[in-house]
């Protein structure tokens, strides 16, 4: 099933009945060209809402076939349109190639968000958590063979998220590096689980010396975060793979609410255009 992303979406924004007729109506905010579709999902036994921005098409560039964006927390009413609206901008300023967004929105973001704990205060943040191996299989077998089914689609891929969405995308990158090309998480709650991601970075960075593409970490006025980002930065300057091209950015200016507007358009303009995938998914 697919739905265009038309003004209608936005129709929360427009008068009401109770509105007085000479008042002006608030001009809806502006939607980056795209669409939806519904995938069922055997894997996670729900069905999922996937958003897409389709880029500007252009028979110049690699035949008309472009790389893909991914993101969680992708909904409408979650961070999709902002990135959408960023990506087509940087396009049509000729700041960026062409690329397809697609955003997951969510169901369960604890539960798919996050891998397993044995830490009773993480346990406690949602009714389920630890399903990312779940959610990652999702991604791997049922959304991307589908975005490739119907987007005429490089190997080309990469994916972006913040706070818990940031903790999957590190995640990701450790377990599984071969799924995506660039790898963008922003204020990664790196806390999970007792830090472990930070505790076990050297020695999985050392069991993959022919790791490439690209890691780019930032983190916010956050001090449950930025310790733990700086530790995992000591260990990619030490251990990390030569083809591997990654920057950590600590911005104490900004907060863990603002940190995925303020970066996402400098970010994005400098860690894409995308490498491909080192394995295609």
């Amino acid at each position: 099933m697919r739905a265009s992303l038309s003004l209608a979406t936005w129709v929360l924004f427009l008068t009401c009945a109770s509105c007085a007729s000479h008042r002006p109506v608030p001009k809806p905010p502006p939607v980056a060209p795209g669409e939806a579709f519904t995938l069922p999902s055997a894997i996670l036994q729900e069905t999922r809402r996937i958003n897409v921005y389709v880029p500007p098409r252009s028979a110049q560039e690699d035949a008309g076939r472009y790389p893909v964006l991914y993101m969680p927390d992708g909904g409408l009413a979650e961070d999709f349109p902002h990135v959408a609206e960023t990506v087509d901008a940087a396009i049509r300023a000729g700041q960026l190639r062409q690329v397809f967004v697609v955003g997951i929105e969510n169901t369960e973001r604890r539960r798919d968000m996050t891998g397993p704990t044995e830490v009773a205060e993480d346990r406690a943040i949602a009714p389920r958590v630890g399903g990312s191996a779940a959610f990652r299989r999702f991604l791997r077998e049922e959304l991307m063979p589908e975005v490739r089914r119907r987007y005429p689609v490089t190997d080309e891929t990469a994916i972006i998220g913040e706070s818990l969405a940031g903790l999957f995308i590190v995640e990701t990158f450790f377990l599984e590096p071969e799924l995506f090309g660039t790898f963008i998480a922003l204020s990664p709650s790196l806390w999970w689980n007792g830090e472990e991601l930070v505790r076990k970075a050297g020695e999985r960075l050392q069991a993959r010396p022919e790791l490439r593409g690209g890691l780019y970490l930032a983190s916010a006025d956050e001090d449950n975060i930025v310790p733990a980002a700086a530790r995992l930065a000591e260990t990619l300057r030490a251990s990390a793979p030569a083809g591997l091209r990654w920057r950590y950015e600590p911005r104490p200016d900004l907060r863990h609410d603002n940190i995925y507007r303020s970066l996402a358009p400098r970010v994005l303009r400098q860690w894409l255009p995308l490498g491909p995938s080192p394995v295609a998914p």
